[in-house]
């Protein structure tokens, strides 16, 4: 942080004291008006670490390399001002020489080098949380990582993201065994992208009690061994269930609309015992056995200009922030 004198450091931190903290305005809240605040602040709070969370595993699994922020002319020379990017600042200590996330961030709508130079001016909120920590020496050094993206790339993430899920709603059997999809109305006519996704449930094997919780030392008889009881040996762990990703598509040269009802057509013709595409699939999940309800399918889509929707690698980078790949893309 060459920029910055010790004494410019001091002066600026000095500044800080003026601004009213969050503990001082909650002082000044009714109890209930407060405890509100509190919960609201800590669900915006988790949700706001779990994004950062992901950003900062799609940044991992790339394996970009830290770079030492020491000055502007490194950006002007990289030429960051109008590229979009993925980016992290790290930092570490004099005691530890890992480089740590101080912050992680998608940059889709502002370009790179406008954000990164917030962080790094002490005049803004974010450079001056950073500017005090270092003048405090609470940290040594300062870093920068970035993955440099596109905009339908940037709209990948953003549906994954920031973009809800939409349960497919299906008609009851008449006069066999095959089931339609209903889709829902409102869907853009218009280019984009879309996934489609399923519900699936995980269970855990039964384990037996030992396993999970150790004898107590401290009402141990000397001889005796605690056994489970058949009860908790038939326990089985349900986690919640989640919606897996199976695939992403480019509504490019046809409308988001006319993809979907392309995909979710029943058609028993193209039935398949082998999930060999999206259709394949979605047409064996319509032919049920009586009393078996299909597998919940979803869908999500997000509207893009057609010139951007032919640029940047899609799938994968949709397969980095999802961690697993995609079950029906080539």
């Amino acid at each position: 942080m060459e920029e910055y004198s010790q004494e410019d450091w001091g002066n600026h931190s000095q500044d800080l004291h003026c601004y009213q903290t969050g503990e001082q305005e909650l002082d000044e809240m009714p109890t209930t008006k407060r405890t509100l605040k509190i919960k609201q602040e800590s669900s915006e709070d988790t949700q706001k670490r779990d994004v950062m969370q992901n950003i900062m595993q799609i940044l991992e699994s790339v394996q970009l390399k830290w770079e030492l922020f020491q000055s502007w002319t490194d950006f002007s020379r990289l030429h960051l001002s109008n590229k979009l990017a993925i980016f992290g600042i790290g930092y570490n200590t004099r005691w530890k020489e890992d480089i740590r996330y101080h912050y992680a961030e998608i940059s889709s709508q502002v370009p790179l080098g406008k954000r990164l130079r917030e962080y790094f001016n002490s005049e803004k909120p974010e450079g001056r949380v950073i500017m005090t920590r270092v003048q405090k020496m609470n940290w040594k050094n300062v870093y920068y990582k970035f993955l440099e993206i596109t905009i339908s790339e940037a709209r990948c993430l953003e549906l994954h993201m920031e973009i809800d899920w939409i349960p497919i709603a299906h008609s009851k059997p008449t006069g066999g065994n095959v089931v339609q999809y209903l889709l829902p109305g409102g869907i853009p006519k218009s280019p984009g992208l879309y996934a489609i996704g399923y519900e699936e449930c995980h269970e855990k094997p039964p384990s037996p009690l030992a396993e999970h919780r150790g004898p107590d030392p401290g009402n141990e008889t000397q001889g005796e061994l605690e056994v489970p009881s058949p009860q908790a040996s038939l326990r089985v762990d349900v986690e919640s269930a989640r919606i897996i990703y199976c695939y992403l598509g480019i509504a490019e040269v046809r409308t988001l609309q006319q993809c979907l009802f392309l995909h979710f057509q029943a058609n028993t013709k193209t039935f398949s015992k082998d999930w060999v595409g999206i259709n394949a699939f979605l047409s064996q999940n319509c032919v049920v056995e009586p009393g078996v309800s299909p597998k919940s399918i979803y869908i999500k889509f997000v509207e893009v200009e057609r010139d951007f929707l032919s640029a940047g690698s899609l799938v994968e980078c949709l397969e980095k922030a999802i961690g697993y790949p995609l079950k029906f893309n080539n």
